[in-house]
């Protein structure tokens, strides 16, 4: 029987090649979200993509954070497309640049406040404006650049405890972002805490979002390594990640004749 997610009691919990996510749609990532805000419990919001997987299966330290989410969204659309062919739920991609804003926008309407941290200076205070433009009523109760030695961290958590903020993103890139939130947030006031990638450089204009053709295609992975081809390091765990599914399936097939 597979678990249930922590999140929600509708919503179950599976394994793809050994590392958790959970089976939803964006909608149900968003209430999923609003419940735990409403719980008042602290809880890490975290993405599972194709090249997670694959660093998580050497990283012990990333699967456990990635264990101790509360929300776990299938934010690669290879996860997506895994979870289908190994017969494990018919689970929607949630990119997590897209659950963010819907969660600004939960936040403007509902009263709560947030908190950035994280990305260059000029990055999350541009964020910053954009998303209170974006979004009216949204308070940004306070903010601060990702780029902070280890004695300063705690005026950083301070920071973030005095601002009353019920949501709070973090932007560090994986999987710094997934230790950062699995040491501190025990330690936080916040509500729900969003590990977000990226998505203040893509919010900021500073890194455009791939045009709805290719997002429609599930090609945004292609077209981020067309416009930054350093990602070619990263997604040398696509091949890899594909192969260990398709090994799986075959295994499957193998072994389900005699079950």
């Amino acid at each position: 029987m597979q678990p249930i997610s922590p999140a929600m009691a509708d919503v179950r919990r599976t394994q793809v090649l050994g590392v958790p996510v959970d089976c939803l749609d964006m909608p149900q990532a968003l209430a999923a979200v609003a419940k735990t805000i409403k719980e008042g419990k602290a809880g890490a919001v975290l993405a599972v993509n194709p090249e997670k997987v694959i660093r998580a299966q050497a990283d012990p330290a990333l699967l456990e954070a990635l264990r101790s989410a509360r929300l776990l969204i299938p934010d690669g659309i290879g996860v997506v497309l895994a979870a289908r062919l190994l017969g494990l739920c018919r689970m929607q991609r949630v990119a997590g640049s897209e659950l963010m804003p819907a969660i600004c926008g939960l936040a403007a309407e509902k009263g709560y406040p947030v908190f950035l941290f994280g990305a260059r200076e000029d990055v999350n205070a541009k964020a910053a404006e954009v998303l209170t433009e974006r979004f009216p009523g949204l308070e940004v109760a306070g903010r601060h650049n990702g780029y902070v030695a280890d004695p300063e961290m705690p005026s950083v958590l301070d920071a973030i405890n005095r601002s009353g903020a019920r949501v709070l993103f973090v932007a560090l890139g994986s999987p710094a972002q997934e230790r950062w939130v699995q040491r501190y947030l025990p330690g936080l006031k916040v509500s729900v805490c969003q590990g977000v990638g990226g998505t203040l450089d893509v919010i900021a204009g500073r890194v455009p979002r791939a045009p709805p053709a290719w997002i429609g295609l599930r090609l945004e992975w292609l077209y981020r390594l067309f416009i930054d081809p350093r990602r070619i390091s990263r997604q040398k765990a696509l091949p890899v990640f594909a192969a260990k599914v398709i090994g799986a399936w075959l295994k499957g097939l193998v072994v389900r004749p005699h079950q």
